[in-house]
């Protein structure tokens, strides 16, 4: 049995009998002597279950049990009372404590009580998360590295909370998926998700999309729409591209954000919405406001808190298990090997496109692969930079190509890289990589 509970209770003997049965029946148990003590203890670790006497000096237990279930309404609370105090145990109840026991209590009834939570705990965590697959919200994010864990360590803190998140960084760099990730992790996530891509949408088009409108407000208007605010109600509203906005619309954004309230169009009067806002973008929003393309107050008003997705060029780590998966997930009937030459090549790429490409490149090579080892023949042509220069990797070789150096470079370090690059290519086979670079065997036997 695992699971890390928070004790609190004022008496010292009997606390310390409970954490002496607790621990010995497997648990990581924490103790506080009073109410203050156990609150902030609960806000600075993560506990799966919360005890708690009624009776102690200063906050009293209810008033414990209250605030836990404001911070963390999934963390059962269970309450201890003096035996046969009804009144306490059935207000405990009302305030939303999972069980009680009377004290004194023996050491079976307490841990009892505690497995029986757990197990209630565990019952309700795997429901949410079948109703979380069937809605198809979620999206797995295959990462190892230090970045796109400080990423996902921020996306859940600010997840529990109701402040509104800009997520910028590159295209393709899988935004979306932390936008979904918010959701999924927050109170919000028995709502709905909406998505919308603000830059696919006309601008003459989007006052409506995003707000709605009334029967008759406009020519082609036969019916009521709700619009995509009105659609999140309860839940999140995902704004992709958020700064391709019609300056315009913005402060009519900037007021449904600040009021929370929608101008319906056509409509009488503003309506209520109670959304969570995530916006992302892979434009620097503070050009364009220098530009005069963005408001200066709207930017503040998105940006509580921001979340800057990187590149896949800054955490090569993740290219490794993230061809995995995508090779494991793109070709279901069979089991494709990736060489560590092939492995080095994709590692070696700058990736402009960033996963979505690397997703595509993953896609080409099972269409391509003959058999269940994927060769150098079967990746895509490296992506081009704006000269039209490749803007990765050399063909065939692999190797980024950069500027010469003003103060210059050494031919012989060159050449012996361009060798190595020809010798992984090849996988090692000096014949190979000999005729593969024009020159006799012997040349590279005695490089």
């Amino acid at each position: 049995m695992t699971g890390r509970i928070l004790f609190i209770d004022d008496d010292r003997a009997g606390r310390e009998v409970a954490l002496f049965n607790l621990r010995k029946a497997g648990y990581e148990v924490t103790a506080a002597s009073d109410g203050q003590e156990g609150l902030v203890a609960f806000s600075t670790e993560k506990f799966d279950l919360v005890v708690t006497d009624v009776k102690m000096p200063g906050i009293s237990g209810i008033e414990v049990l209250r605030r836990i279930r404001a911070l963390a309404p999934d963390v059962p609370v269970l309450v201890i009372t003096a035996f046969g105090n009804v009144e306490t145990a059935v207000e405990a109840m009302k305030e939303g404590a999972y069980d009680f026991i009377g004290k004194p209590f023996h050491r079976d009834q307490l841990l009892l009580s505690v497995e029986k939570a757990f197990d209630r705990r565990r019952l309700a965590a795997e429901v949410r998360s079948l109703r979380i697959r069937a809605s198809g919200v979620a999206r797995e994010i295959v990462s190892v590295s230090t970045a796109m864990q400080r990423v996902l360590e921020i996306a859940d803190r600010v997840a529990v909370t109701d402040a509104t998140v800009l997520v910028t960084g590159e295209s393709g760099t899988g935004k979306e998926a932390v936008a979904r990730r918010i959701h999924v992790q927050s109170p919000r996530v028995e709502g709905p998700f909406v998505a919308v891509n603000c830059a696919a949408i006309p601008g003459e088009l989007l006052e409506s999309e995003l707000f709605g409108h009334a029967r008759g407000a406009f020519t082609g208007a036969v019916r009521d729409r709700v619009g995509r605010f009105r659609q999140a109600e309860g839940g999140t509203l995902f704004l992709d591209e958020i700064a391709e906005i019609p300056l315009p619309l913005q402060s009519k954004l900037l007021r449904a954000l600040q009021e929370r309230t929608v101008d319906v169009v056509g409509g009488d009067r503003p309506v209520s919405v109670d959304v969570r806002i995530v916006a992302a973008t892979n434009r620097d929003l503070q050009e364009r406001i220098r530009e005069g393309a963005f408001r200066e107050d709207l930017y503040y008003r998105l940006n509580v808190v921001e979340i800057r997705v990187p590149p896949l060029r800054e955490r090569p780590e993740d290219i490794p298990p993230l061809v995995e998966h995508f090779t494991r997930e793109l070709s279901a009937d069979r089991e494709l090997t990736v060489p560590a030459a092939v492995m080095e090549e994709l590692k070696s790429r700058p990736w402009p496109g960033n996963v979505r490409e690397l997703k595509n490149a993953c896609e080409r090579m099972a269409i391509l692969c003959r058999g269940n080892e994927v060769s150098m023949e079967d990746l895509p042509l490296p992506a081009k930079g704006k000269n039209g220069e490749a803007g990765g990797a050399a063909e065939g070789v692999g190797e980024t190509w950069p500027p010469l150096p003003p103060e210059g470079l050494s031919l012989v370090d060159l050449e012996k890289k361009v060798i190595e690059r020809a010798l992984r290519l090849k996988g090692g086979n000096i014949t190979q990589a000999a005729a593969y670079l024009r020159v006799p065997r012997h040349i590279l036997v005695y490089e």
